[in-house]
């Protein structure tokens, strides 16, 4: 099965199921500025599984384009990607554990879908705690799907030591719990599906022997799918309830059922194809093969002996290639920081393999071909992706060049001197040295060679850091990073913590004000003008939007006017849900590049007979414009070419 027929079958099942498909979201999240990337399938739909009603109902189905990096580092082995398609499946109040497991389990078992046999099938579940109780509704129903097939739906026991035997593992809160996503909010039990391989991934005899079960590092379980129940509320005990209780009961949070349960499911496609066609790994599956076919025929460097460099090479491209037509450019901040990060590491592997110059421009014209049948925005933007990728590798071959000399020069007497003509020759006393973060900053800030690749560059020439020397390096690094106002590994983990809906009233207001701001910049600098971006945090909002120059002071004074005028005039904020055909015939904004879906949410602020804005938007907003007190644009600068950005606050 290809990658092509899996989503196919994947949406087909659940349409039959009564699901609406929707579009994937964006890359880019919209006015989340907790996460540089949508991480997860669930997370554009955080609003919703709030709460707020979607306009296409309540079973949801859908393909999301997702990014990763929080762990980089094991790219290269047999399922690690940065760029990964989530399958997923959402109940937003509707149906919940039964359905939502008998309905994965006929998906994978039944042979008009994936056939899987349930003799390789391994389940875990939430073993409960103080906070919630053991799962035991979720093993109920795993083990009546098992008995179809005359399966003893067996409970791994430590005491029996019975992994060997066992079909569901009961793993505490760590392994099979979502959330939530901020510190307090909606969370739940999970229940994960591992597919046994029969086999390690490296082909050795486990460690673990007959004890190896889920989640063992050897990786013959490969998990494929995860169903979230959402069914708690944690929230924090009040201060009065608590001094109650008896000193040995006194709890910081408690967990409330809630009233709409939701269930939010995912399966990793890149994994379940692997699988199902008996691949050892991610990189023989048709979304891979084709880049790494093409690496070979640029380098003469052996596959099997150069596995690692070939890897993160087709990783990294493929995730470039996304996140480009997703809006992102190469940049030493944000998320251009994470795109130049990994076109960088992609260019420096390729030096690696002998490949030659501008080598990632035909890669890029393969994963493009990969998905444009599915991603119809991969054609439509080809010309920019191609552009940005050839600007990048042509600035930093200037860059490698001049940060390996700035390198040798600073680290050259501490690594005994490098030869510049024999860099591999050098001798290091016990092949161990001390450096320091900021000198790796200082080459960085100068040389834009990210810390990363420099460690990389030295340990080819010998090199090597013990583990006590990077984490001291790192944390010197970051720090550096940090005091320059840019951005630190945690924010480029991209680690998922909240959102608009975990945000508060300031961040709808300024949610709001968004749509004042862009509707005020077309009304003065004209029609042309249309949003390219927006990050909001509850302090301040940040607007990117298509306009050639530098915005004059008198055109800042303007619109700042135009905005706070709506918010004097106490205007309403209505919502309506339509069709997507309607919201255009009604000229709602909106980005219409497969986007949306059939049924859309359009937001208007103003009356009947005095409309300022109309904008498609996923929400939340305030009810009148008169909570916004007053707005007020802090900086108008320089996004990008041809995009300027504007930061702003509500006094």
């Amino acid at each position: 099965m290809n990658s092509q027929e899996l989503r196919k079958k994947y949406l087909e099942f659940f349409k039959l199921k009564g699901h609406k498909v929707i579009p994937s979201a964006s890359l880019v999240p919209e006015n989340d500025p907790t996460v540089l990337f949508t991480t997860a399938g669930m997370h554009p739909l955080v609003p919703y599984l709030m709460g707020e009603n979607h306009p296409v109902g309540k079973r949801l189905v859908n393909v999301q384009k997702c990014v990763r990096t929080g762990d980089i580092d094991d790219v290269g082995d047999s399922t690690h990607n940065t760029f990964f398609e989530m399958l997923g499946n959402w109940s937003l109040g509707d149906y919940f554990k039964e359905e939502s497991i008998k309905w994965s389990w006929e998906f994978l078992t039944d042979k008009k879908w994936l056939g899987i046999s349930p003799q390789r099938i391994k389940i875990t579940v939430f073993k409960g705690d103080n906070d919630a109780p053991r799962d035991n509704e979720s093993i109920k129903i795993w083990q009546e799907c098992f008995k179809q097939f005359g399966i003893d739906g067996e409970i791994y026991d430590k005491q029996k030591n019975n992994s060997k035997t066992a079909i569901i593992f009961p793993l505490p809160k760590k392994d099979n719990w979502w959330g939530p996503a901020g510190e307090t909010g909606p969370c739940g039990p999970d229940t994960e599906i591992f597919i046994d391989i029969g086999k390690s991934v490296n082909f050795k005899e486990c460690p673990k022997g007959n004890n190896c079960k889920p989640g063992c590092s050897c990786g013959r379980f490969v998990e494929i799918w995860n169903n979230v129940f959402m069914e708690y509320n944690k929230s924090k005990v009040h201060k009065v309830e608590s001094q109650k209780l008896k000193l040995e009961e006194k709890k910081e949070y408690e967990y409330v059922k809630l009233e709409q349960k939701n269930v939010d499911t995912g399966m990793g496609l890149e994994r379940t194809l692997a699988v199902l066609n008996g691949f050892e790994n991610v990189y023989e599956t048709d979304v891979f093969a084709p880049i790494i076919e093409k690496i070979s025929e640029l380098t003469d460097e052996n596959y099997k002996l150069k596995m690692e460099n070939y890897r993160i090479i087709a990783d990294h491209i493929r995730t470039a290639v996304f996140m480009i037509s997703n809006g992102v450019e190469p940049s030493n901040l944000d998320r251009g920081y994470v795109l130049r990060r990994l076109l960088r590491r992609a260019i420096r592997h390729g030096n690696l393999l002998k490949m030659p110059n501008g080598f990632l421009f035909p890669l890029a014209e393969i994963v493009i071909d990969i998905y444009k049948e599915f991603y119809l925005e991969l054609e439509s933007n080809k010309n920019k992706i191609l552009s940005e990728i050839k600007k990048e590798e042509e600035k930093f071959g200037k860059t490698i060049n001049n940060g390996i000399k700035a390198l040798k020069k600073i680290f050259g007497k501490a690594i005994g001197g490098v030869d510049p003509e024999n860099p591999k020759g050098i001798i290091v006393q016990g092949n161990k040295i001390r450096i320091n973060g900021n000198e790796l900053f200082y080459i960085y800030e100068t040389y834009g060679l990210p810390i990363e690749i420099s460690q990389e560059i030295m340990s080819g020439w010998g090199v090597e850091f013990d583990k006590q020397t990077m984490i001291e390096a790192n944390e010197s690094f970051n720090k550096a990073m940090k005091k320059h106002q840019e951005l630190s590994r945690t924010a480029s983990a991209g680690k998922f913590k909240g959102g608009l809906a975990d945000a508060g009233e300031e961040t709808k207001k300024l949610h709001t004000a968004v749509h004042l701001l862009l509707e005020s910049l077309r009304r003065v600098l004209g029609k042309d003008v249309y949003q390219k971006g927006s990050n909001i945090t509850a302090e301040r909002l940040r607007f990117d939007f298509s306009y050639p120059e530098k915005m004059t002071d008198e055109q800042k004074i303007d619109v700042e006017k135009m905005v706070n005028k709506q918010i004097e005039k106490k205007l309403p904020v209505n919502c309506e849900e339509m069709s997507l055909d309607k919201a255009k015939k009604i000229n709602a904004m909106g980005v219409f590049e497969n986007k949306y879906g059939d049924r859309v949410k359009v937001y208007t602020i103003g009356k009947t007979d005095d409309i300022f804005s109309r904008e498609i938007c996923g929400g939340p907003h305030i009810k009148n414009t008169s909570e916004l007190g007053k707005f007020k644009i802090k900086k108008e600068q320089s996004s990008s070419a041809g995009v300027r950005r504007i930061k702003a606050i509500l006094e």
